[in-house]
């Protein structure tokens, strides 16, 4: 199948390599490495001026004033910019290409990090992180929830709000921006945290072929391809990559490969077509998450190729010897001898259509189809699935004269489902996942429907006002069915519970810039954020098993913002933020015993509070020399919640006062690098890099901590430019990652609480022997790579 995807990618890459090379495009410059606050990019000229060129040209590299003086077109870069990049008013960060272009870009976590309000753990797999903005996700056990993630535009959230970073190879895009704090009045359900926008290259800054080999330690090895053209009319960009490697724990091997490809056709001067594909197949091996004494122990949980002969912390699970019930006994195997992993497959398919019906006046509709297919024995169980969605949206945006000053108006309705139809297996002994009979299966639908609105408005050549809002109607539907088997031929019982809610939501968000000079820019917001349950969080409990949690509610959150940007010239960029933000009904997950049928379990907080601050520099103090720094300060607590435990009877506890599990409270990236920019060795350049991530708690009563860590990593890199008629630049690179060795967890889950019979809580002690919570970061670990451009 993949050799099929390949010649298939190899013959387009071809028909581009062979077309006019007079009829492309000039490549754009370089974007900036990082652009904090940065305003929408200026408007198109005026219609007479307009030519097929100019309105598919890729983005332009230096950030534009918010509005223009007059009133103009909407290009095509502007027109993204209202919804999914940057608009006005919103506290945001885009980090450009040359930020991770000189390194070994393996996955989301080498390049996000260079965000403040950023936060990332490793998840389920080789590329599975779990990303969160202002410790948005950090309390949820596996994939993305909490913020909404674009691909140039096109959602790559499914409409339960799960992503799941599998599919992002960084090499395929030029800037990611990163758009932090309550966000649902422009992004809708699910953005409590924010959104992230991910933007591949464009054809015309590629203009041509580009081959890449990435290797290192632990048999890791990344085979990627790039092509991109401007072709009069067309515009397009194709991205393949092919990675492996045996994975540094044990039981963690992987193979992923991943195609996306971005086309836009400017068919009129009024219309434009753009087409976008994402594929990614993830076979993988997953290892069992730790306890802290575990992790103490083993932590990279090597020697335990089976049970019986396993060194000392290896994590086991226990399985029914007959796939259905203990009758028959079980058995206590590891993660190897199980044979738990991920066969996994996303592929997403979306089209936008956009039609200027004058010069001010774009209209947009965008269609999306995504498919999530799964098929995860990562435990006990396996879960799988097939969970299709469809995301329509349709918008219009106009720049006027509103009272004689300069408007972006902007109004749009949309609609997206999901066909949620999942089944949970028992896994059973004999190796590679053998299945046993089915233990549950939830069949269900998540619709979400709303209209948004948005007005921003320049009072003065110093004041831009923005308000917007949004409504959204949520209706989740769905049926558990547990199976029970008794005996040992296993007589089967169900128990079936049903849900069938709907979520009304109204989202506003206000704020204010204000241009004060040429170096500093102040900003002020006040917005509002909401996030529903999901169909799979209605029937977990507790314990892990299946049940009615049908009384969850949409969680909600109300957030000020206040910063400014400091530029007092090209050389140093300054930014910060103060942020407070109140919650009510705050969805918190936490892991549940190792050995139930679900792995995590969701409740409402009814009170909680996140503040923070969050700082950024970029100086280039020399010409050669340039430091970047992003640092998050994070405060974030119950004020209202009662957590009943059950041990033969119920005692409640009070966790008022109490930090959220999962956040750390202080996390900082910060890079000191030289580029050589004339002479013999221009090209050659290196950096020294700094990471750390404080302590953080695990459960609630604030007992046990996940130990910190700092790291360092070193890059040397060289990028020369080729004079040949067929090579246009060679680029290598090597880098140490964790230079001093350093053991440290790299993910740790919230675990619960437990109580004595006498309703005495657990000590730290006991519940550092609780599961299913921790995977270790890498150990130091050596990284080559080359990448060579073709005209």
């Amino acid at each position: 199948m993949f050799r099929s995807r390949v010649l298939s990618g190899v013959s387009a890459l071809a028909l581009l390599a062979v077309c006019d090379d007079a009829a492309a495009q000039t490549a754009v410059q370089t974007l900036p490495g990082i652009t904090v606050e940065a305003p929408r990019p200026a408007q198109a000229s005026p219609r007479k001026k307009r030519t097929v060129a100019r309105r598919t040209a890729p983005r332009p590299s230096q950030p534009r004033p918010t509005v223009a003086a007059k009133p103009s077109p909407v290009s095509i870069d502007s027109n993204l910019a209202i919804l999914y990049q940057a608009p006005g008013g919103q506290t945001q960060t885009s980090i450009g290409r040359d930020q991770f272009d000189n390194r070994p870009s393996f996955s989301v976590a080498d390049v996000l990090r260079d965000s403040p309000g950023i936060s990332v753990k490793q998840g389920n797999g080789p590329r599975d992180f779990g990303i969160s903005i202002r410790g948005s996700n950090a309390r949820n056990g596996y994939g993305i929830r909490n913020l909404v993630i674009f691909d140039d535009g096109f959602p790559v959230t499914q409409p339960d709000g799960l992503s799941r970073s599998d599919l992002i190879d960084p090499r395929a895009y030029g800037a990611i921006d990163v758009i932090r704090g309550p966000s649902s009045a422009l992004y809708g359900n699910y953005a409590t945290g924010g959104a992230l926008n991910f933007r591949t290259r464009r054809g015309a800054e590629i203009n041509g072929i580009e081959y890449g080999l990435d290797a290192g330690s632990y048999g890791y090895l990344n085979n990627y391809l790039t092509a991109g053209k401007k072709i009069g009319n067309f515009e397009a960009s194709l991205f393949a990559s092919d990675v492996r490697g045996d994975g540094y724990f044990g039981n963690s091997w992987f193979n992923t490969q991943t195609v996306n490809f971005l086309g836009t056709l400017q068919a009129t001067p009024d219309d434009r077509f753009t087409f976008k594909l994402i594929n990614n197949m993830l076979d993988a091996r997953i290892p069992i998450r730790s306890s802290l004494n575990q992790f103490d122990t083993n932590p990279f949980q090597r020697g335990c190729a089976t049970a019986a002969t396993a060194a000392p912390g290896c994590g086991t699970v226990t399985l029914f010897n007959n796939g259905f019930n203990a009758t028959a006994g079980t058995d206590r195997e590891t993660a190897e001898q199980a044979g738990l992993g991920r066969t996994d497959r996303r592929t997403i398919v979306g089209g936008r259509w956009e039609h200027d019906f004058d010069n001010q006046t774009t209209w947009r509709n965008q269609f999306v189809f995504d498919d999530r297919n799964i098929n995860q024995p990562t435990g006990t169980t396996s879960a799988i699935g097939d969970y299709p969605s469809y995301n329509f949206m349709s918008d219009v945006v106009r720049r006027s004269q509103l009272l004689g000053m300069d408007a972006t108006s902007y109004v749009g309705v949309f609609y997206n489902t999901l066909n949620w139809s999942g089944d949970t297996r028992n896994v059973m002994p004999g190796g590679n996942a053998t299945l046993g009979r089915l233990s549950s299966n939830i069949t269900g639908e998540h619709t979400n429907y709303g209209v948004r609105a948005r007005e921003e408005l320049r009072l003065t050549d110093s004041w831009t006002a923005i308000a917007g809002i949004g409504w959204e109607t949520t209706h989740l539907k769905g049926i558990n069915t547990a199976y029970a088997y008794a005996g040992p031929t296993g007589i089967a019982t169900t128990a079936i519970k049903s849900a069938d809610r709907q979520f009304q939501n109204t989202a506003p968000e206000f704020a204010l810039q204000y241009r004060a000079n040429k170096d500093w820019l102040f900003h002020a917001r006040v917005a509002t954020g909401y996030g529903t349950p999901q169909v799979g969080n209605l029937f977990v409990l507790p314990n892990g098993q299946n049940g009615n949690n049908t009384q969850l509610n949409p969680q909600k959150n109300l957030g000020y913002d206040l910063g400014f940007d400091w530029t007092p010239d090209p050389t140093l960029r300054v930014s910060a933020t103060g942020f407070y933000e109140f919650f009510r009904d705050e969805l918190v997950t936490q892991a549940t015993p190792l050995g139930a049928p679900n792995s995590s379990y969701t409740f409402n907080a009814p009170k909680s509070e996140h503040r923070g601050v969050e700082l950024l520099a970029d100086w280039r103090f020399l010409p050669n020399w340039r430091v970047t720094a992003a640092y998050t300060y994070l405060d974030e607590i119950y004020t209202s919640y009662t957590e009943n435990i059950n041990n033969g009877a119920t005692f409640g506890f009070n966790r008022a006062g109490n930090k959220i599990p999962g956040v750390s409270p202080n996390e900082l990236t910060a890079r000191l690098s030289y580029d050589q920019l004339s002479g013999s060795l221009k090209g050659v350049g290196a950096f020294v890099e700094f990471q750390w991530k404080d302590a953080f708690y695990m459960d609630n009563a604030n007992l046990l901590k996940a130990p910190g860590y700092d790291l360092v990593n070193l890059n040397l890199h060289y990028d020369r430019p080729l004079q040949s008629d067929y090579l246009k630049s060679l680029h290598l690179f090597f880098e140490v990652r964790n230079v001093f060795d350093k053991t440290y967890v790299a993910s740790a889950n919230n675990i619960a609480n437990s109580v004595t019979g006498a309703g005495i809580q657990n000590p730290a002690s006991i519940l550092a022997n609780t599961g299913g919570s921790i995977y270790a970061g890498s150990p130091r670990t050596f990284i080559a790579g080359m990448r060579l451009a073709f005209r």
